[in-house]
């Protein structure tokens, strides 16, 4: 069965704030398993976008439906590379995700369509033909790290986004150091809420913090800016 879409809300916050959302949520939720041992991991993903930058402009429009695709790892490791692609309807979201192997993603990353096998994951098969007639090839690189928590209840995921950072380095995505450009200003990140069909009060409670408004924050939509643009005023 298909995964629900899911709400998603997000606020830009202080590093004051993100320490305080941290430590009620320390007490209220558990770390995600897949945290390391301080809690956190880093993330970094290449996004796809056509020559006309369809899924950039998308996202300035508001457009609904819109979707996009990119590849992810963790830590920097290639152990673990998930293609995904996540759409947004009605203000809801979707992710769709399939592992791929070092190979195919460096042929992605190099703007190369693979010839299909019979083999591949359905999400795959999509990409390669939205690459064949869309032309999408790899735009930009988004890295952060994020101190993750998880409830059971509503299959509830609130995330601790810092270092928020870019590069159009793409054919560096799996090198160990690579330039990268801050996006926000010193001292801010983004917390993330992101539940199916219940958000328990007591966890919406814990969240109220004032000054803490939503945001229609997205990661790739600033990273393509500051790298295109030379900057963003925030």
């Amino acid at each position: 069965m298909a995964a629900p879409f899911r709400h998603e809300y997000k606020y830009l916050c202080s590093n004051t704030q993100l320490r305080i959302q941290q430590g009620r949520l320390e007490a209220l939720l558990r770390p995600d398993p897949h945290a390391g041992p301080d809690g956190r991991y880093a993330i970094r993903s290449v996004y796809f976008d056509d020559p006309e930058d369809s899924c950039l402009r998308e996202n300035e429009d508001g457009a609904d439906p819109r979707a996009k695709y990119r590849l992810r790892i963790y830590n920097g490791s290639d152990s673990r590379i998930s293609l995904e692609r996540k759409a947004k309807l009605r203000g809801m979201t979707h992710k769709d995700a399939a592992l791929v192997d070092r190979k195919t993603a460096d042929a992605l990353l190099a703007g190369q369509i693979p010839f299909p096998t019979g083999e591949e994951s359905p999400l795959l098969r999509r990409m390669l033909t939205d690459m064949t007639l869309r032309v999408l090839r790899p735009r930009v690189i988004v890295q952060y790290v994020r101190t993750p928590f998880v409830l059971a209840a509503g299959n509830v995921r609130i995330t601790l986004d810092e270092h928020i950072a870019s590069s159009q380095a793409v054919d560096r995505f799996f090198e160990p150091d690579y330039p990268l450009r801050p996006v926000l200003p010193t001292g801010q990140g983004v917390l993330e809420v992101k539940w199916d069909q219940l958000l328990p009060s007591w966890v919406y409670q814990s969240l109220q913090l004032e000054n803490l408004n939503w945001t229609a924050f997205s990661k790739y939509d600033l990273c393509r800016k500051y790298n295109t643009m030379g900057g963003i005023d925030l």
